[in-house]
């Protein structure tokens, strides 16, 4: 089985766009599992369906829906329904790898937000399956620290931090911006694996993968080289 799990450093950080980009890469048979869903009513798109109108045709599940925007323990704690747990996400993904090339597992917001009452979060998910982790990261001041924190705590779990991608690349970067791009492997303590532009979900699914494929590098099937877009928009 072949699975990734891709979390973010906070919330609105690019995650689903770059979730999306991933599977739209990928080829073969690919499957992209949400947990939980929170801020979305029963009838309003997920993320999963951005997911399939950027990526095409992928097999989406989602296992759990809360409607407030709220961590995934708390929603569905105010929601009167039962979390989904790690184990859950875990029997899921085995199944679906079965017969699925790769299964991407989109966390919510960061790392060890809290998925039930036992404390279970994306990182023992991540564990059990023995799934390295992508980490999606803003562009700026701020990022470093975020970056550290999430790279110590797979560590500290003997989880492998595959690499960090830049979730919306700005069109004017700003000085802090552009010297992360120097900085973030250092704190992530693994390699710098795309910058996907700002607004990138907002076209059609062409221009989509288009982007995907220059924003992202040759490991996850894209063309991006960190050392070149470095030195060009590097300070």
């Amino acid at each position: 089985m072949n699975a990734l799990v891709v979390t973010g450093t906070g919330t609105d950080v690019g995650k689903t766009v770059a979730t999306a980009a991933l599977a739209a890469l990928a080829g073969g048979r690919v499957a992209v599992v949400k947990p939980a869903q929170t801020g979305a009513g029963p009838a309003e798109p997920g993320d999963l369906a951005q997911v399939e109108r950027l990526a095409g045709p992928v097999i989406t599940v989602e296992l759990g829906r809360y409607p407030e925007p709220l961590a995934p323990d708390t929603a569905a704690r105010r929601a009167g329904r039962p979390p989904v747990k790690p184990a859950d996400v875990v029997a899921e993904v085995e199944l679906l790898g079965a017969d699925h090339d790769l299964v991407l597992v989109e966390g919510a917001g960061g790392l060890l937000v809290r998925f039930d009452d036992t404390g279970g979060t994306v990182a023992d998910v991540a564990s059990s399956l023995g799934a390295p982790v992508l980490s999606v990261v803003r562009a700026g001041l701020g990022t470093l620290n975020e970056v550290a924190l999430t790279a110590e705590a797979l560590a500290a779990r003997g989880i492998a931090h595959f690499g960090v991608v830049i979730g919306s690349w700005p069109d004017e970067p700003d000085l802090a911006t552009r010297c992360n791009l120097a900085d973030l492997p250092a704190a992530a303590g693994a390699p710098l694996l795309g910058a996907l532009p700002a607004g990138a979900g907002r076209g059609d699914r062409q221009r989509f993968t288009e982007a995907a494929r220059v924003g992202l590098a040759p490991a996850v099937g894209g063309s991006f080289d960190a050392a070149q877009f470095r030195a060009v928009h590097g300070a």
